[in-house]
């Protein structure tokens, strides 16, 4: 068995310490005088230990190390010559055992770097995101690869977007990207060649749409939140987002929905010539009733169903708010259920949300639900007057369920429990209208106060 003893060398250096030295015993033909690399005052090492003061804290602590230091080194030795043939066990091997011991941070593998958008797919497969959120992050992902692929045409060959060389002033670049999109896919077609702004199964690429202020507004929020995840996750130091003022709060324009009213003229609208469109309006009806989006609509099963309710838990806020909703059933929204009882385990026959959206469309034409709105314009931010019928979709099922019951009940919080917005959320006032009814009853207390 191999054994150490230790000595300390005469020689002192620059700072009056000496060199502690180890005699190593292997066998009797196998003897090696070696340099430990830790060095110690003479006077605090006597007999092969070392000598602590009494009351100098700080000294002993200096020394505690030192002597941690030296037992780490002795056993890395006794282990070698334990797992090791004698033939390799020269001054050379163990000199070099011993370096790396003292120092091992010389000899660590450095793992190579992330790249930008090797942590943006780390970021989406750890941070709990809905389906939907993610889907959006990726859009987001392509949108600056492109970017960090326009630099490269427009300014240096040489440039990768990392998250350390990603600055405040590359945030108003790629907003001004963002927005030239639709310019710059005839420009430079390679770009949009190997990274399409809109995924279809069509070969050839899609021009990019027109990005309004608050497209662009929610794309920047979910930068933030990536750059916010990279810095506590210590992937970087540098956030662009710290002070950056260049993207200001999403706006919108006066909700609108449809009437209780127009729900029952769609519900009963006679659809015999259009059996598919029939189909697609029961859906939409029975979303109106519910008022869930429609990613949660479309997982719906009939184990969703208890005891005369829905109850589901929203996708999109189930990491923050794991919230289960229950909205009982009304007499039209069972017998639409009952209508459909032989479409297997789904809840209703479902077809893609592109489609339904268009067949929703085609429904508001066909049963004369026509009537102006106004809306705001999202790319240009002005206000317009469209037909409904033009402008209706999925979502437009979830804002009629929430505004007519809110212009019922007047109470936010009664509803967000029915639609799972959370108290005082700001996105609720986006699904409810302030009408002339609703003012009128305002104005009559003011009457109540003088009676």
């Amino acid at each position: 068995m191999a054994t150490i003893k230790r000595s300390i060398s005469t020689k002192t250096d620059a700072y009056g310490r000496s060199e502690i030295m180890l005699r190593l015993s292997v066998s009797r033909e196998l003897i090696l005088r070696l340099k430990s690399g830790i060095f110690v005052e003479a006077i605090r090492f006597k007999d092969g230990k070392f000598s602590f003061p009494r009351a100098d804290q700080n000294e002993t602590a200096r020394l505690r190390k030192l002597e941690d230091a030296l037992s780490a080194v002795e056993r890395a030795i006794i282990h070698a010559c334990e797992n090791n043939p004698h033939d390799i066990l020269t001054k050379d091997f163990f000199l070099d055992l011993i370096e790396r011991t003292n120092h091992p941070e010389k000899y660590q593998v450095k793992k190579p770097e992330r790249t930008f958008f090797e942590l943006f797919n780390e970021y989406l497969e750890k941070h709990p995101l809905s389906t939907a959120r993610a889907n959006h992050y990726r859009v987001l992902a392509r949108a600056l690869c492109r970017y960090e692929m326009y630099v490269q045409l427009t300014e240096s060959k040489r440039y990768k977007l990392t998250v350390d060389n990603f600055t405040t002033e590359h945030l108003d670049k790629f907003k001004a990207f963002l927005k030239a999109e639709p310019e710059l896919f005839d420009k430079y077609p390679k770009i949009y060649e190997a990274v399409p702004a809109i995924i279809r199964t069509q070969r050839k690429p899609k021009r990019p749409l027109p990005k309004g202020d608050n497209t662009i507004c929610c794309c920047f929020k979910r930068f933030r939140a990536f750059y916010n995840w990279c810095v506590e996750h210590g992937a970087t130091t540098n956030n662009p987002f710290d002070g950056y003022k260049g993207v200001g709060t999403e706006k919108y324009g006066r909700p609108y929905y449809i009437t209780v009213a127009e729900v029952e003229r769609i519900g009963d609208f006679d659809l015999r010539e259009y059996p598919s469109l029939s189909v697609q309006r029961d859906i939409f009806v029975f979303q109106c009733l519910i008022g869930c989006r429609v990613s949660d609509l479309m997982r719906m099963t009939k184990g969703n169903i208890i005891d005369g309710a829905i109850e589901y838990m929203p996708d999109k806020t189930k990491e923050e708010r794991p919230e289960v909703l229950r909205v009982p059933l009304n007499q039209r929204a069972k017998a639409i259920l009952e209508r459909y009882e032989d479409c297997g385990d789904l809840l209703l026959p479902f077809i893609s949300p592109q489609r339904y959206n268009d067949a929703i469309k085609d429904i508001f034409t066909t049963c004369g639900i026509t009537r102006i709105v106004t809306v705001r314009n999202p790319t240009t931010g002005d206000e317009e007057r469209r037909p409904i019928n033009e402008i209706a979709s999925s979502h437009l099922a979830r804002r009629t369920f929430i505004g007519n019951i809110y212009k019922k009940v007047k109470d936010p919080n009664l509803v967000g429990s029915l639609s799972g917005h959370k108290e005082g959320s700001k996105a609720f006032a986006r699904y409810r209208d302030i009408d002339e009814e609703m003012k009128q009853d305002l104005v009559g207390i003011l009457d109540g106060e003088n009676q």
